[in-house]
């Protein structure tokens, strides 16, 4: 068969059409350009790619077999879209593919494993990729980022992708290979305006957190509940192998659960930092969660890991650590183990020790330039944050890693969520652990100027907190600013869910 993805070098679409290939699958797509890190690992990936929108792009598939994918940016006036149904081809969702190419087979239908949630839903999806493939299972997976190392432990960087075992072994009894698949609430396409998670048919699942985003097609909170309450409402019974792995120390999460009461089990997870911020009172309606992690101090930026002392009940399973920082990665990494343990019967301590030497995902607390070796002495991390709880969480980790430095945080509000005013009065306290905020014009100009994120107040109310805050007019002017404030011992955070109009580039060249 034969797959063409419109916005093939898309974040999500790029890895969908590496995965399709890697099933055996041929696989086209288009897109306005191919630019890194995507558009060179198509190519490596053996996607046939094409630029533009012309309609001859379509020609030789064959409406008897072929699909096309369409990815949710993708309008129903795209040309290629148009051009799709005038030629009678099927036209299908990231979602659908999923569940039809990859999940299912000869062999029957792989257990679905997706990770949901408003926040940590890529680096969980990779700590529960790892787990398993440590574990012997032979997962697949996708990946909303590239895995700073090879999931399969092997070496060299990760691929966002595997097809994992998708027949049988030998052994008649032995069951299916999991597929595990990052779990985003966001629309499918056009034509299924539902949750991609809904469509992907998990058998089991994790629920990290809930939290109002995506203002842009959830309006209110209660709508935005609506996309997990129905993830809930999909999951299979228990009897049926159905699982949820629900964070207990996320009231949004508790009360959703106790208030739906899902057929499958539940399984509770909760994590607290050093201060014990976060730690859990048990469910109401639930005994107290069974899997509980606290995070232990770091003894400065030379760890290689973050200790954290996992219990299973009231009992002590030991002391690990994982390759990632932070309270809420001791979190993500106690939901990991909780699934896997629970849902797969892999075991607790030889399941958790396999945590040290996972590294995590890229533009996650990726680290670009390293003070110690040079490059003015100034180090720079990249982080996908783009929302104030998750500025809060990734600035906590750094200042953790950098107890004595000077922390530089450079934010672009950039989507539909963070240029919006709703979390205006919650972004000075994300703030908090930095010295110095760099804030970047908004990257959205079509907002009402009534609804719109005020940067002038944030700067005031930073000020007023005893911030240095610097607005530089644009992006060029925001990599000197940077550049002429930095100092030895210093460490600048990037922080965009975008590419930043290249601006790590342009100061990773200017700090070396």
């Amino acid at each position: 068969m034969r797959a063409f993805l419109i916005g093939v070098a898309g974040s999500g679409m790029a890895p969908l059409a590496g995965l399709l290939r890697r099933a055996g699958h041929e696989v086209w797509g288009s897109d306005v350009s191919f630019d890194p890190p995507m558009g060179p690992r198509l190519r490596q990936w053996g996607v046939r790619t094409f630029s533009g929108t012309d309609a001859a792009h379509l020609d030789g598939l064959d409406p008897a077999r072929d699909v096309v994918v369409v990815g949710n940016v993708c309008r129903k006036d795209h040309p290629l879209v148009r051009e799709a149904e005038a030629r009678g081809l099927r036209r299908i969702s990231m979602p659908t593919a999923i569940r039809e190419l990859v999940a299912t087979g000869s062999a029957g239908k792989r257990p679905v494993v997706a990770i949901a949630g408003t926040h940590g839903k890529t680096t969980t999806t990779a700590m529960v990729a790892w787990l398993l493939a440590h574990g012997g299972l032979e997962p697949g997976w996708l990946v909303g980022g590239v895995p700073a190392r090879a999931l399969d432990g092997g070496g060299g960087e990760g691929e966002p992708f595997e097809i994992g075992r998708t027949a049988r072994s030998l052994t008649a009894s032995a069951p299916l290979a999991p597929f595990v698949i990052e779990g985003d609430e966001y629309d499918s396409a056009f034509f299924e305006k539902v949750p991609k998670v809904w469509g992907y048919a998990p058998t089991l699942a994790i629920l990290t957190s809930i939290e109002h985003d995506h203002v842009d097609i959830y309006p209110d909170a209660e709508r935005y509940r609506d996309a997990f309450r129905g993830l809930l409402s999909r999951l299979p019974a228990e009897a049926e192998g159905g699982m949820l792995v629900a964070n207990a120390a996320d009231p949004e999460v508790v009360a959703l659960v106790e208030r739906e009461r899902p057929r499958c089990r539940v399984v509770w997870y909760a994590a607290s930092d050093m201060a014990g911020r976060g730690f859990p009172s048990a469910p109401s309606s639930k005994e107290p969660p069974v899997w509980t992690a606290s995070e232990v101090g770091l003894s400065g930026d030379g760890d290689a890991v973050q200790p954290f002392d996992l219990f299973v009940g009231p009992s002590s399973a030991g002391r690990f650590g994982v390759g990632v920082f932070g309270a809420h990665n001791v979190a993500n990494a106690t939901a990991a183990i909780a699934l896997a343990v629970e849902g797969f019967g892999l075991p607790v301590r030889e399941t958790a020790g396999a945590l040290g030497a996972f590294v995590g995902v890229k533009r996650r607390q990726e680290k670009l330039v390293d003070g110690g070796r040079g490059a003015r002495g100034v180090t720079l991390y990249d982080d996908f944050a783009h929302h104030p709880t998750a500025v809060d969480a990734t600035l906590r980790s750094i200042r953790s890693r950098h107890r004595g430095a000077r922390v530089v945080a450079l934010y672009e509000p950039r989507s539909a969520t963070a240029c919006r005013a709703m979390h205006q009065a919650a972004y000075p306290e994300a703030f908090a652990p930095a010295d110095v905020v760099v804030l970047a014009p908004l990257g959205r100009s079509t907002i009402p100027a009534a609804e719109r994120l005020d940067l002038d107040r944030l700067a005031s109310d930073l000020r007023e907190r005893g911030k240095q805050v610097e607005r530089p007019t644009d992006l060029d002017a925001l990599v000197a600013t940077v550049v002429a404030l930095a100092r030895p011992g210093d460490v600048v955070l990037s922080m965009s869910n975008g590419a930043f109009g290249g601006v790590n580039a342009k100061l990773r060249e200017a700090l070396a």
